[in-house]
């Protein structure tokens, strides 16, 4: 099969008919891959019908431990039955550190119903990007990592207590043409075997910080992206494995240090591929369309409700403090980098790539929940041409005076679970309730957790 022939199930078996066994993956709700290499022949037998996957994979979370919380998919009564899995065929990629082994994603569906499951991620970005695409929109999206890269192995991380890990590079060196030098396999492979992949990285570069790099993934359309932009974070920790460099996404694992932004940007273009955030019906602001301020005022109206996605887990609200450049508040400004949404337009870019970019995002979010969450709210803006809830902000200053967002994993839960939440109006209350149950777990093992800090604190004095 040639570069450009699109995968049909007409011809699947000539495609593999030097392959013996194919990779296949969901999503959980965490952003990671769960999945498994079967046959070829069983692939090609249920390439058509799809086949059971346990549905398991959402009733516990991302060490394996079942949820405590009540949900469909754990808890006493839950028989654990098969979800169904449909293979993607248009997810198709080889995998060049794997001898390039075949790659699909699948999605879920409910066996009773036949329904797509409710918290698939990938469902929930298709439900998204189908609903711009009923107005004849395409939305398209980039996402950005920062991230931590230690000379460690699982076996020496659990060895340390995961403590005084080794960096990859010494000193604060951003933007730095000497470090990546250092390890140069690692940094060259990873740029050209993501390529091999269909995981484009448009730039990719050292940030502030001890064996900190910054990869920019090449703007796509939203589904694609959040595809690419998952795969990119187990595709580091593979790539990583080859060269004995263990990649982090947690999003602070310092406290004295900056912590690790997975910022997302976002477009929107009609039918003939006209950027709506910089051609059409002008609004008040200079350089921004009615369109383009409709989507900004339902984002930041549904933000304070769609935190516990953008930071989903105990440590995402350690990173969201003062003086970090990470943004804390209900906000935007005209590039501006303090604000939570920062616009970009002329005269800083061109009409064409005018867009937004959600700056309070973590490398730690789940890209396809994300992703979809922040479409979801810019359309609900849209439709019903929502206003903008405060003024833009120009300086760190400014900010301080715009409401504050949660401080607190278990804050943004509650914010989200209201019933009257923009969350709920655009995800939907089946998958807010499970999501919420999920946050609620997270936040009991941390409330039963004895940490570090109060050993140290406590243990000799009190």
């Amino acid at each position: 099969m040639t570069k450009e022939t699109k995968l049909t199930l007409e011809n699947l078996e000539e495609t593999f008919q030097d392959d013996t066994r194919i990779k296949v993956a969901a999503v959980d709700i965490d952003g990671l891959l769960r999945g498994k290499i079967i046959h070829k022949e069983k692939f090609l037998q249920v390439a058509k019908s799809g086949f059971g996957f346990c549905s398991v994979i959402f009733g516990w979370d991302m060490q394996d431990k079942n949820y405590t919380t009540p949900m469909e998919f754990a808890g006493k009564d839950c028989q654990y039955f098969d979800l169904i899995a449909k293979i993607d065929l248009s997810s198709y990629r080889r995998i060049p550190w794997e001898n390039n082994m075949p790659f699909f994603f699948v999605s879920l569906f409910h066996p009773n119903t036949g329904e797509p499951l409710y918290c698939c991620p990938r469902n929930v970005l298709k439900s998204a990007v189908d609903q711009f695409a009923e107005l004849g929109i395409t939305a398209s999206c980039g996402v950005e990592f920062e991230f931590f890269c230690f000379n460690e192995t699982t076996e020496s991380l659990d060895g340390k207590g995961h403590s005084q890990l080794q960096p990859l590079t010494l000193g604060m060196c951003g933007y730095s043409v000497l470090r990546p030098l250092q390890n140069q396999d690692f940094y060259y492979n990873a740029f050209d075997w993501l390529k091999q992949f269909k995981v484009d990285i448009e730039s990719w570069h050292t940030e502030t910080g001890p064996g900190v790099f910054e990869a920019a993934i090449m703007y796509n359309d939203a589904k694609e992206m959040g595809d690419r932009a998952t795969l990119f974070k187990t595709s580091m920790k593979q790539i990583g494995l080859k060269h004995k460099v263990m990649p982090s996404f947690m999003a602070k694992p310092y406290a004295d240090q900056p912590g690790c932004s997975g910022h997302m940007h976002f477009s929107l273009k009609d039918a003939n591929g006209d950027n709506l955030f910089a051609i059409g019906e002008p609004s008040d602001i200079p350089n921004m369309t009615k369109n383009m301020q409709y989507f900004l005022a339902g984002v930041l109206l549904g933000l304070p409700s769609i935190l516990a996605i953008l930071a989903p887990t105990i440590n995402s609200y350690k990173r969201l403090v003062e003086n970090y450049w990470a943004p804390v508040s209900v906000s935007w400004g005209i590039d501006s980098r303090h604000s939570a949404v920062r616009v970009i337009a002329p005269p800083s870019t061109s009409p064409n790539a005018t867009r937004l970019e959600m700056r309070v995002s973590g490398a730690d979010i789940n890209p396809h929940l994300a992703l979809a969450a922040v479409l979801k709210c810019g359309y609900w803006g849209i439709q019903t041409k929502q206003s903008l809830p405060t003024g833009p902000s120009n300086s760190a200053v400014d900010v301080t005076n715009n409401e504050r967002l949660s401080r607190t994993l278990q804050e943004a839960t509650d914010v989200m679970d209201a019933k009257d939440s923009v969350a709920r109006k655009v995800l939907g209350n089946a998958f807010i309730d499970h999501y919420v149950s999920t946050r609620r777990h997270e936040w009991i093992l941390w409330q039963n957790a004895v940490t570090d800090y109060e050993l140290k604190r406590y243990m000799e004095l009190v």
